[in-house]
């Protein structure tokens, strides 16, 4: 068994294509609509999805936006440097959360960045 994909319900489907592929680089593996459901799924990451976990958005064309909800956390990504990550992140006109750096109680370099539709994404860098 392995981790297939994360589910998350996007309110601007090209906005959230745009941060997942131009802000963090990943890549859009696959693209399908469905109009008599009246929603989109697009699967995005950095390998194919037999190589590796990726992001399913998922877009119900008659709904604008979600609330993040309390019982999702974020999704992780490693990074070889996070203070390079998150300068990134900036330039690309992403939205940086919290500063690369050791997290709290422990040695791991990471930081949070936050997607169009608020999701959390956390970058931890590599040998922590």
């Amino acid at each position: 068994m392995r981790i297939l994909h994360t589910m998350i319900r996007v309110g601007n489907l090209d906005a959230s294509l745009s941060f997942y592929t131009q802000v963090l680089g990943m890549r859009l593996l696959r693209r399908n609509d469905f109009p008599e459901g009246r929603f989109t799924l697009a699967f995005v990451g950095y390998s194919d999805e037999g190589a590796s976990a990726v992001i399913e958005l998922t877009h119900n064309w008659d709904t604008a936006s979600y609330e993040v909800g309390n019982g999702f956390g974020h999704i992780a990504i490693e990074v070889d440097d996070a203070y390079a990550a998150c300068d990134l992140v900036k330039a690309r006109g992403g939205k940086v959360t919290r500063e690369a750096g050791p997290m709290m109680h422990g040695t791991t370099v990471i930081a949070f960045v936050e997607d169009p539709d608020g999701y959390k994404i956390e970058l931890v860098q590599k040998g922590g």
